[in-house]
């Protein structure tokens, strides 16, 4: 699907203002451009663009809130002036599979003082020996290289996040009272169930002794010479 055509679904009938988030992966650019994006996107603060067939950064209009900008598995070599200019409050840019093969041709990310985690994944660039040394000097304002830091320390999910979104288990947590209210409510439900298994038990334990009494071989002899001493008596009366 051409790239203009998808500006126009994913739209659904609102304005380019109202857009905060366009997700344009695997439609195409047929010039190898991006085509259809204009500066009335005024409010756009992420924008996909992975594996769209770009060579080029041209056509880059100006969005001033635009914070993240993902380029993945395109076939760009260059020409990232257009990004310093348009896009001056960029804070995270993957280019991550595209065709950069030296540190110099990211020299002029050096003007967006904002940007803070760069990706270059499978670029040739990462194969030079300094690679990851040269890119922190280069850029004195990045955070995170590739995913970590100069330190090699991983950035953490709400450093990776461009809208610095708070995390969900700080969002959704538990209180100390709820927690002390739960332990109280499992150490009833034990003392019931240990009631519950004494009187069980009470019972099973007052029939064993009853089938004890019935069975017990001395209560069975003393039933039979009563029964005989009864004869006994009858047999007197008779007389």
């Amino acid at each position: 699907m051409e790239m203009k055509k998808r500006i126009s679904l994913e739209l659904r009938n609102r304005s380019p203002s109202e857009v905060q988030e366009l997700v344009l992966d695997h439609c195409r650019s047929s010039d190898g451009k991006m085509e259809g994006l204009t500066d009335e996107f005024s409010n756009l603060e992420l924008l996909s663009l992975i594996n769209v067939g770009l060579t080029s950064m041209a056509g880059v209009p100006k969005l001033d809130k635009l914070r993240k900008l993902q380029l993945n598995d395109n076939r760009i070599s260059g020409g990232l002036e257009v990004l310093a200019e348009q896009l001056v409050n960029l804070t995270h840019l993957d280019l991550s599979g595209n065709k950069f093969k030296d540190i110099g041709t990211l020299e002029p990310l050096k003007k967006l003082r904002a940007l803070r985690s760069l990706d270059l994944f499978n670029c040739e660039a990462t194969n030079l020996h300094t690679y990851r040394e040269s890119i922190f000097k280069l850029l004195p304002q990045l955070v995170y290289l590739d995913g970590y830091d100069a330190d090699d320390c991983e950035a953490s999910d709400s450093d990776g996040d461009a809208y610095g979104v708070e995390d969900e288990d700080e969002e959704v947590g538990v209180s100390e009272d709820e927690d002390e209210d739960d332990v109280v409510v499992e150490e009833d439900d034990d003392e019931d169930d240990d009631s519950e298994d004494s009187r069980i038990n009470g019972v099973v334990d007052s029939e064993d002794d009853d089938d004890d009494d019935e069975s017990s071989p001395l209560k069975g002899e003393k039933r039979k010479r009563d029964a005989e001493e009864e004869e006994d008596d009858d047999d007197d009366e008779d007389d």
